[in-house]
C-alpha cells in the first residue's frame, strides 16, 4: 500500500536549513524533521517508513563522530550531540523528529535499542562505503582544517544555513589555494546557541557537549599522528568554547599544535577589509547584517530575501559592551537575544551587497592562509626545540 502511495503522491521533502526562522515558527508541528547521520539515503524509503506524509524536512546531515564515519567518537559523546539537536526541536514544539541512522554499521547501537522512537534506519551506501579514514593519513604534515558552523535563526532575511555556508566557503577555498599546506574536514553544521530559546529554529549542541565533542575528534585525529590542527568557526557562540578545547587539547597532547581564533574576517588582514568597504557604523555588523548578508549575496543569492530586511541596532551598549563583529569592550555578558532584537537582527544587512561579500571573502581566505603558515611555523620550531633538549623536554623525555 505504501508503495502505491508514493506513485500517487507528491511529497515535499525540503531542506530545513534553507528556510528562515519565521518560516520554521509557522510549520505545522506534527511535520516530521529528520537528522541525518551521513549521507546518500533513498528519501522514497524514508517517506514510506513514515507514513508518506504531504511534507519531511531534512536537516543537515552530522558529517562524521557516529560508528563508521571515518573519525569516530565514543558512544557517550556522539549521542549527547545527538540528543541536544533532537531536544533542540522538540523545545520549539515539533513532535515527530528522528535521528536517521545508516543500517549495517550500527552507529550508537545500544542507545538506539533502548530509544527506537528517536530513531530511523535505512541503507545508506554512502556511509557503507566510507572505509577511508577522514583525513586520509597522507595528510599528516598539514594543517587540519576543521570548519564549524552552525543551525539557527538569520532575521527575515537569511537562511538557518548562513553560518555553515560561509565557514564551509572559506574552508574550502583555502585549501584550493594552498593543497599542499592544508586539509579541510567537512563542515560540521551544529554549533552551541545558548540564546536557544529566544527565535524558533535555532538549535543547541549544548556546551559541554560540543566542547567533548571536538576534544574527543582531536583526541583520534592526534593518535592518528596528526599534529596540527586549525578549529575555523563560523558561528560566534561556539567562539569561547572552542577556545576551551584548544586549552584540553593543548594539555593532552604536548606534541601538536591546535589552534582557533575568535571568527573569520576579524584578525588583522580581515579587520582591515571591514574597515575599509563597510558603509555601517558600529553595531552594523554582528548578526545576519551588513557583513554576513554580502557573503550570502555573494556565495548563494537565491537564500537571501532582501525585501525582509529589517535593521536593527538597538543593541543596548555600554562603553565596555557593545555588538558588532569584533565584539568590543572588557566585559563578557550573554543577555537574552529578545532584549536587543525583534526580528532576530543585529546589524545593519540593507548596506549589503555581493561585491562587499566577494571582497571580504578574499579577505578571509588570504587571513586563514596566513594562519596556515603561522601554524606550521609555530609547530615547526617549537618540534626543534623540543628535540633539542629544550628546558623539561631535555630532563624528562
Amino acid at each position: 500500500m505504501n508503495g502505491d502511495l508514493l506513485t500517487t503522491r507528491i511529497i515535499d521533502f525540503f531542506n530545513f536549513d534553507a528556510l528562515t526562522w519565521d518560516a520554521v515558527a509557522e510549520l505545522p508541528r506534527d511535520v516530521p524533521l529528520i537528522l541525518p547521520l551521513g549521507f546518500g539515503y533513498d528519501l522514497n524509503l524514508l517517506a514510506a517508513q513514515l507514513g508518506s506524509p504531504p511534507r519531511i524536512g531534512i536537516l543537515p546531515a552530522i558529517p562524521f563522530g557516529w560508528r563508521g564515519s571515518g573519525i569516530e567518537v565514543s558512544d557517550a559523546i556522539m549521542i549527547q550531540v545527538i540528543v541536544n539537536l533532537l531536544d533542540s526541536l522538540r523545545d520549539d514544539g515539533f513532535s515527530r523528529v528522528y535521528c536517521l541512522a545508516p543500517q549495517g554499521i550500527d552507529p550508537q547501537a545500544s542507545y538506539i535499542n533502548s530509544h527506537s522512537a528517536s530513531f530511523l534506519r535505512l541503507p545508506n551506501f554512502t556511509a557503507r562505503s566510507s572505509v577511508v579514514h577522514l583525513p586520509p593519513d597522507s595528510e599528516r604534515e598539514k594543517v587540519i582544517l576543521i570548519p564549524i558552523g552552525h543551525t539557527e535563526q538569520h532575521g527575515y532575511h537569511l537562511p538557518l544555513s548562513v553560518d555553515t555556508i560561509i565557514i564551509d566557503s572559506i574552508a574550502q577555498d583555502t585549501t584550493a589555494r594552498v593543497p599542499t599546506r592544508s586539509f579541510a574536514l567537512p563542515v560540521s553544521p551544529y554549533g552551541v546557541s545558548t540564546h536557544r530559546a529566544s527565535f524558533a529554529a535555532t538549535l543547541n549542541v549544548g556546551g559541554r557537549a560540543f566542547e567533548d565533542f571536538w576534544g574527543a575528534v582531536i583526541d583520534v585525529l592526534a593518535a592518528r599522528g596528526f599534529n596540527r590542527f586549525y578549529l575555523m568557526s563560523g558561528h560566534g557562540g561556539n567562539s569561547s568554547f572552542l577556545v576551551n578545547v584548544v586549552k584540553y587539547a593543548g594539555e593532552r597532547h604536548r606534541r601538536i599544535f591546535c589552534a582557533t581564533a575568535f571568527l573569520h574576517t576579524s584578525g588583522a588582514i580581515g579587520s582591515a577589509a571591514l574597515e575599509k568597504y563597510r558603509t555601517s557604523p558600529i553595531g552594523g555588523m554582528g548578526h545576519a547584517c551588513e557583513l554576513e548578508t554580502s557573503y550570502l549575496l555573494h556565495l548563494r543569492p537565491d537564500l537571501c530575501r532582501m525585501e525582509r530586511v529589517v535593521d536593527e541596532m538597538d543593541f543596548i551598549s555600554t562603553p565596555d559592551y557593545y555588538m558588532d563583529w569584533i565584539e568590543g569592550g572588557s566585559l563578557v555578558a550573554n543577555p537574552p537575544w529578545d532584549d536587543d532584537t525583534k526580528t532576530g537582527a543585529y546589524g545593519a544587512g540593507s548596506h549589503a551587497t555581493a561585491e562587499k561579500g566577494r571582497l571580504w571573502l578574499e579577505a578571509a581566505i588570504e587571513e586563514k592562509i596566513d594562519h596556515i603558515e603561522q601554524i606550521h611555523e609555530q609547530h615547526e620550531r617549537r618540534e626543534k626545540r623540543r628535540n633539542e633538549g629544550y628546558g623539561l623536554w631535555g630532563k624528562f623525555t
